[in-house]
């Protein structure tokens, strides 16, 4: 970003066809344009649902964006109706960070969605996740979200860099055959 901070946004547009990669394409379009002259996460989901509101978008979108300083580590954070980060340390601990934010992208008109700032600490990582990683067809939400916070909290204390992080809760969502999409993207702060 202009002022030095690294923007990360991860989602899921409703449905699992060419209709719905079009119109990933086109949030990730608008939060990429949007981000360019706004730091803030609340203020580019807000003006993201706007626009979409506005196209008519066919489908709706769920999104988390953050917005870190690597300086310091302070973690600015928003989403719109997606599942929570985790946040996974090195001892092998884990917490589940629910964001403040509002409903999905696309849908509700005049929506201002909300941020929270919160500082992630040195030799910690936040993992975000699209639902198919972590709910399906015999794992609940709640019991997805602990899964993959425990492995990635394992992941850290073996010594396993962001990627090899990714990969260990990929791997345990692809093994219990689960049907949904699904994408890991790991930070981790050194």
């Amino acid at each position: 970003m202009p002022d030095g901070a690294v923007a990360l946004e991860i989602g899921d547009a409703q449905g699992h066809d060419v209709d719905a990669a079009v119109a990933m394409g086109q949030v990730r379009t608008s939060i990429r344009t949007i981000a360019a002259h706004e730091t803030d996460p609340a203020t580019v989901l807000t003006r993201t649902n706007e626009l979409l509101v506005t196209m008519d978008a066919a489908r709706f979108a769920s999104c988390t964006m953050l917005h870190i300083d690597p300086v310091n580590g302070q973690v600015t954070g928003a989403s719109a109706g997606h599942v929570p980060v985790l946040c996974a340390r090195k001892d092998g601990s884990h917490s589940i960070h629910e964001l403040p934010g509002g409903p999905v992208l696309g849908v509700v008109p005049d929506t201002e969605y909300r941020e929270e700032t919160f500082t992630l600490d040195e030799d910690s990582a936040l993992v975000m996740v699209t639902d198919g990683v972590v709910e399906g067809p015999g794992l609940t939400l709640d019991a997805g979200l602990e899964r993959a916070g425990t492995l990635a909290g394992a992941a850290l204390r073996d010594g396993l860099n962001a990627e090899q992080t990714a990969d260990r809760v990929l791997d345990a969502a692809v093994a219990v055959d689960h049907l949904d999409d699904v994408a890991v993207l790991v930070i981790r702060r050194t």
